[in-house]
């Protein structure tokens, strides 16, 4: 019966029998150490048979192996046991020496970045890697708990699409049987759509951007969070925001604490309620600590979103900050203004140290004012199959309602302390890159 890695502790005083990778060797004296790596880390192999330690010979990094021994309490050997007296049977030989080295960490530097990518294959088997995407998987196992302790259903909706609706970020465009279809940008009218069915919804799926972006925090496939919640406002959405990020923080500190700190990870300052700063104050507070004038622009620059998330950790004890009074003239025509202030859309985006990962806002809920906003605002016909889903569910019914998409990728870069966004991603997909 086989025994993972982790379990190995649990059976000091017994034999044991182990599958897994050859991750590294090692002489000492007249002993041979090897780690074998499984899903659950590695276990350490004292090996003193030289009939044994010969069944490695000309055996590279990889190797499949099956091992027998003795448990021995070790505090020293990774997981605080290892096998000794070991038998080996190589399942599968592997001569060819490895491109990169898996048995120490890799360099993440920028100047390293795309060695890194481009050996992606072999060094995601490397332990730091493995890591980065442990706690991904456990952020969107977070995630998604707090959606369903919150009342929502998951949906999945279609990536392919007849036009591209949203507009402001470029569309990847393909042949469909003769006609003409759009990668979604996002879910965004899908899930407005289903709040008329269930109220609140949320997907964790992929999206695809079009932009000719070469930078660290952008790529042209990425997975988006996205949630859309009737009978709400703008502060139930920043309440529910705040709390997605502190029970998201806390669980992959509890969970993954000891790995984080390998990874020199340091848990977030992040409150009960995440502050508010309006744009214009922060182009105030920048401008005047920073001798640059950027007051009246319409957006903030990358170096404002940077300056004012070190501001409100250093003032306010949070390491996010929401972005408030957005400029009405630029939202999408399915946002609603703000009904005490119309010249400012009804939006927030939430910084997270020093970038953007979450737009927000509240949408449009009324047919009438819908209908105009898409005529006058994106010069939009009604009757486009890429508009009328949506105006239908507007013209039977929907409560006022907003909602979110964040980016999966972007947040665990930013939890984790990663310099590049395309660090956090599997086999990222950027203007340059389609492999591996």
């Amino acid at each position: 019966m086989r025994i993972l890695s982790s379990e190995l502790k649990d059976h000091v005083g017994k034999t044991a029998h182990v599958e897994g990778w050859l991750h590294k060797k090692r002489l000492l004296g007249g002993l041979t150490f090897i780690n074998v790596r499984d899903r659950g880390g590695l276990v350490q192999v004292v090996i003193d048979n030289k009939d044994e330690v010969e069944k490695l010979r000309g055996l590279q990094i990889g190797t499949v192996l099956a091992v027998d021994g003795s448990v021995v309490a070790e505090p020293r050997a990774p997981g605080g046991a290892e096998l000794h007296d070991a038998k080996l049977a190589v399942m599968v030989p592997v001569e060819a020496e490895p491109p990169i080295e898996i048995d120490k960490p890799l360099s993440h530097k920028p100047e390293n970045l795309d060695t890194l990518l481009q050996y992606r294959p072999i060094g995601l088997r490397n332990l730091q890697e493995t890591t980065i995407f442990k706690v991904q998987s456990a952020i969107t196992q977070a995630i998604r708990e707090y959606f369903y302790q919150q009342g929502f259903t998951e949906i999945r909706t279609p990536k392919l699409l007849a036009a591209a609706t949203e507009g402001g970020a470029e569309v990847f465009k393909l042949d469909y049987f003769d006609k003409e279809a759009t990668l979604a940008q996002s879910p965004q009218f899908y899930k407005q759509i289903m709040v008329g069915v269930f109220e609140r919804v949320f997907e964790i799926a992929p999206v695809y951007r079009a932009e000719p972006s070469a930078t660290t925090r952008h790529m042209t496939e990425y997975i988006s969070v996205d949630g859309e919640m009737g009978f709400i406002s703008i502060e139930d959405l920043k309440q529910f925001l705040s709390g997605l990020m502190s029970y998201v923080s806390d669980q992959i500190w509890e969970q993954h604490g000891d790995e984080l700190k390998r990874l020199n990870a340091t848990k977030p300052a992040l409150p009960k309620e995440i502050p508010s700063i309006s744009m214009a104050e922060i182009h105030e507070k920048y401008s005047k600590a920073n001798g640059q004038n950027t007051v009246g622009e319409k957006d903030l620059r990358p170096d404002e979103e940077k300056w004012i998330c070190e501001y409100a950790k250093k003032n306010l004890d949070s390491e996010a900050v929401f972005v408030t009074d957005w400029p009405a003239s630029e939202m999408k025509f399915y946002h609603k203004a703000q009904a005490d202030k119309s010249d400012f859309a009804d939006r927030i985006d939430l910084l997270f140290r020093g970038v953007e990962i979450v737009t927000g806002s509240m949408r449009e809920n009324d047919y009438q004012v819908v209908l105009k906003q898409l005529k006058q605002q994106a010069g939009g016909n009604p009757e486009d199959p890429g508009f009328k889903p949506l105006l239908q569910a507007m013209q039977s019914g929907m409560p006022p309602h907003g909602g979110f998409g964040m980016g999966l990728e972007r947040l665990t870069q930013k939890f984790l302390g990663l310099n590049n966004v395309k660090e956090a991603s599997l086999f990222p997909r950027d203007i340059n890159r389609l492999s591996p």
